[in-house]
């Protein structure tokens, strides 16, 4: 080494020392954030893996099953009190003398303990009577009758309000008839027969075929809808259970086949949709092991590529 050969000094050897190190740790911090960010859009991982349970909060004690209730640092939840203005009957409970030596007392404040309690009262029955007297026309020999109002000759026993109940019950409480009938009977006051209720339940569906044919118009129109079905049978038979879900609202059809031609029927049958359906199908066969063939969308130039009509047919 030449005798004019520069020694470093000290400072710069430590620099340098710190230089490498800053290196190492940023490639050590680049590889994490690689890890943090692979999911199966950017690596081979399978979709599943995206959804993981996210690691345990530092300081958070995992030795042992957690405790009931509230965890340490979460932050309270309260309900908001009812307004006065809803508040249907206020009772204060005084105190005459100290509970613990009968001294005189005098209130601290505003201070106060405050417990808002709901309740229900029994439903109200209005039970209405309509009479149509019958005449008798001598010159036409004939009887009448004056007609009926159409909500109540359409209606019968089941009123507006007690209707909307009745099928509120079998349609988002998925309840029976036979739980429906015992809800009226100790709930509600009033007795009615599975047979009637069939009748009301037949009423409401009915009276929401129009809506829902407006809706099932609606969906060929719509730019993105969400599709699935699920199988169950009734009285033995297979029956399919198709749900739509556009963005303002959600249609469900039932059939009884699970193929293209059901979604075709309801979303159009121009091609590009067509092609998109049967692609729809072919996946979720695969997905569901079930040998079907996998549609792809035909290419501008490639007729070969190109799926039949029946080639998803029912399962």
């Amino acid at each position: 080494m030449s005798k004019h050969a520069r020694k470093s000094c000290p400072q710069c050897r430590r620099l340098q020392a710190e230089i490498k190190a800053l290196r190492a740790e940023m490639v050590e911090l680049r590889e994490q954030l690689a890890a943090a960010l692979k999911n199966s859009s950017t690596s081979s991982k399978p979709p599943s893996s995206d959804i993981v349970k996210p690691p345990p909060a530092a300081g958070a004690d995992t030795s042992g099953p957690r405790k009931i209730g509230g965890q340490p640092g979460h932050a309270k939840h309260e309900r908001e009190p009812f307004p006065p203005e809803q508040v249907t009957h206020f009772e204060k409970h005084l105190l005459e003398a100290c509970p613990c030596c009968g001294g005189h007392l005098q209130r601290n404040g505003h201070l106060a303990k405050i417990v808002q309690q709901i309740d229900i009262t029994r439903p109200p029955l209005t039970i209405e009577e309509h009479i149509s007297p019958e005449y008798w026309c001598d010159h036409c020999q004939r009887a009448f009758k004056a007609p009926m109002p159409a909500p109540i000759d359409k209606g019968g026993l089941a009123g507006p309000q007690l209707t909307a109940l009745i099928a509120y019950l079998k349609g988002a409480c998925h309840a029976s008839f036979s739980t429906t009938r015992t809800f009226l009977r100790d709930v509600v006051g009033v007795t009615i027969s599975r047979g009637e209720l069939s009748k009301i339940i037949g009423k409401v569906s009915a009276a929401l075929e129009k809506p829902y044919d407006e809706l099932l118009a609606l969906l060929p129109n719509e730019n993105f809808v969400n599709v699935d079905e699920t199988g169950h049978k009734d009285n033995g038979d297979k029956w399919w259970t198709w749900c739509f879900r556009a963005e303002l609202y959600t249609l469900y059809h039932i059939d009884a086949y699970r193929n293209a031609e059901v979604l075709m029927d309801t979303l159009g049958r121009d091609e590009g949709r067509r092609a998109g359906l049967r692609l729809f199908l072919g996946v979720s066969a695969v997905y569901e092991g079930m040998l079907r063939p996998i549609a792809i969308l035909p290419g501008p130039s490639d007729s070969r590529r190109q799926v039949p009509d029946d080639a998803a047919g029912p399962a």
